[in-house]
């Protein structure tokens, strides 16, 4: 099978070559990361790092990134010798991980998994562990791993079940592929189920919560909140109706609800952060279509061209949308009223905001239920229910905060998880 995944491994490679190429003389994107995922450009990097044993932490992008982070710095605190090398897969993640991830000795960039060049990067890098955030399973990179007798070790592992049916019907495949996994530290009992369903050796697998509870819990601050207030030119009295990582399909609804919510209060603000920041033109044109005026980016108020408080604001910059729900009066966490599986709706109630959502929230069903209980989370099934829900709570302002304090002390409750994963990490280290 692994014979066969390298053969479609090498018919794929040149026209995705071609593909990285023509982006980066077109765009000037990946012009940063390119050779360094084929293994070139990193040898002085590694060649740097200290004595001590060496984990090799991978998070792909933004939201891995904020999930790792913590369990480094807990792993740092318990075994400050630790040599750790930090890749992420996009340029977002690691811009992101370079200003947020403590304690790290070299930042890197995911080889892409062509043998030659996972060799060399292993050789170069010679971890003692490899953990990798949620489910990262790449064949080579992780057979190379075993024959180099690396630890291989799973945190703060998720699985869809969007990826549990991909992944299951080709379980074949995928148990063999296990076998170079030492262990699996999974968020719930359910995507625990799933990982050994899917071949993992049930006494090798476990439930520890989710580290992003940590990161959440850690980065809510006064400082933060006031920087957004900055940023976006508002005050303190101002109210924002923020519709976070939405995709095509809910905008049209958040316009609608929005429209409506102006009647009853003027001053109401929106900002929409689509998961697609790529997407903010086409968000742009169909506020002016729907009769708002004057939307405008985060980029234009960022550079000045726009100087004071903007009633329609379209985020069109990857790594805001923590901050910006800290200006939220109500929010909404999209990707749940289409079926795409919801989004982290944690970040909003870290800092005590009630938020909605749709029906559609299977890869944040554990933390939809627990908003949900503490009165904090609403399920809506569409733009009437919306509607309703938030002229329900704007006439109690005391219910609205009491319901956001709720929800915040569920995420501060469930802290600690970092710290279970780190210690997993450790377990494997001879």
């Amino acid at each position: 099978m692994r014979l066969l995944y390298n053969i479609i491994l090498l018919i794929l490679a040149v026209p995705g070559l071609l593909y990285f190429l023509l982006k980066m003389l077109i765009t000037g994107k990946y012009r940063d990361s390119f050779l360094q995922k084929l293994g070139l450009r990193q040898a002085r990097v590694l060649d740097n790092i200290g004595p001590g044993p060496r984990l090799w932490m991978h998070a792909v992008s933004v939201g891995e990134v904020n999930a790792a982070s913590p369990i480094v710095a807990e792993l740092k605190k318990i075994r400050p010798d630790f040599r750790v090398i930090f890749s992420t897969s996009t340029e977002t993640g690691q811009e992101l991980a370079r200003k947020t991830v403590a304690g790290v000795d070299a930042f890197i960039y995911f080889p892409l998994d062509i043998l030659p060049v996972v060799a060399r990067m292993l050789d170069l890098a010679r971890p003692d562990i490899f953990a990798f955030v949620e489910t990262e399973l790449w064949p080579n990179f992780l057979s190379g791993s075993r024959r180099r007798r690396i630890k291989v070790v799973m945190v703060n592992g998720r699985i869809s079940l969007r990826s549990f049916k991909k992944y299951r019907r080709t379980s074949f495949f995928w148990r063999r592929i296990l076998q170079s996994v030492d262990r699996a530290a999974m968020i719930t009992d359910l995507d625990a189920d799933r990982i050994v369903q899917m071949g993992m050796p049930p006494k090798a697998v476990e439930a520890l919560g989710n580290s992003k509870y940590d990161a959440l819990g850690a980065a809510t601050s006064p400082a933060l909140h006031r920087e957004a207030m900055r940023l976006f030119h508002a005050g303190p009295e101002e109210k924002f109706f923020v519709a976070g990582s939405t995709h095509p399909g809910e905008e049209k609804i958040i316009v609608s609800v929005y429209k409506k919510l102006l009647k009853h209060d003027p001053e109401f603000g929106l900002i929409l952060v689509p998961r697609d920041v790529g997407r903010a033109a086409e968000i742009i044109e169909l506020l002016r279509q729907s009769g708002l005026p004057g939307p405008v980016t985060f980029s234009q108020i960022k550079s000045g061209a726009r100087s004071k408080v903007q009633k329609v604001v379209v985020v069109d910059v990857i790594g805001e949308l923590f901050k910006v729900y800290s200006l939220a009066t109500i929010a909404y966490c999209g990707g749940s009223l289409v079926p795409r599986g919801g989004h982290n709706l944690l970040e909003a109630a870290a800092w005590g905001k009630v938020v909605f959502y749709g029906p559609f929230m299977d890869d944040f069903h554990r933390e939809a239920a627990l908003l949900e209980e503490a009165g904090a989370g609403i399920r809506i099934t569409g733009e009437d229910e919306l509607l309703e829900g938030i002229l329900k709570l704007l006439q109690d302002q005391a219910e609205l905060n009491r319901r956001g304090e709720n929800g915040k002390s569920v995420v501060l409750a469930n802290m600690g998880a970092a710290k279970r994963h780190a210690h997993v990490i450790l377990s494997q280290l001879n």
